[in-house]
């Protein structure tokens, strides 16, 4: 019996709910009102939020396609200016033989090209007569010398570029040894 009067004692404690119900029903009506009217507000400004952010989405991958697509539009307008030289130069053939008018025209083409390659940072590697580096330089071949120290650049086959101090194509080069006439002059002796 202790134990019905505790479990009434306790159902009786847990009545005054009733006393926590407001006693204005007209308020809870607009309060709700009002929640409902602000949950629908920020579910707009979500969804606005959201359409936008696809919006910068889509227009950011735009203009990224567009920069790809177009990054390299300076690099040929220039370069259009020697198309325009060589042109020149062959058609001038066609009206007169002139050897060396060509040949001068060619020169100048060809430092047009250095100009226009140093404008976008592109370096020639330094190769003939220097040390031999795996780094810049592409060992096609090695020549038996006396004239240059072991292991030196004797001659450069193909130059090598460097675009802002990163290698874009090793120097193709002929490396010096040593002379094996010395070593079987020596095994003789």
């Amino acid at each position: 019996m202790a134990k019905e009067k505790k479990i009434k004692e306790t159902t009786i404690k847990d009545s005054p709910a009733k006393e926590t119900k407001p006693k204005n029903n007209s308020n809870n009506k607009e309060e709700l009102k009002d929640l409902k009217e602000q949950l629908t507000s920020e579910k707009d400004r979500v969804l606005r939020l959201s359409a936008e952010f696809e919006n910068y989405k889509k227009r950011k991958q735009r203009e990224s396609d567009d920069f790809k697509k177009f990054a390299n539009e300076t690099v040929f307008r220039q370069l259009l200016t020697v198309v325009d030289n060589l042109e020149r130069a062959i058609f001038s053939t066609k009206e007169n033989l002139d050897e060396e008018g060509l040949l001068e025209g060619v020169k100048l083409t060809y430092k047009e090209i250095l100009k226009f390659l140093e404008t976008f940072n592109v370096k020639l590697v330094e190769a003939e007569n220097q040390p031999f580096d795996p780094n810049f330089h592409q060992a096609v071949t090695q020549a038996e010398t006396d004239e240059f120290p072991e292991n030196t650049v004797t001659t450069v086959l193909q130059k090598g570029y460097l675009l802002h101090d990163r290698l874009i194509r090793p120097a193709m080069v002929v490396v010096s040894k040593k002379l094996k006439k010395e070593a079987k002059e020596t095994k003789e002796n």
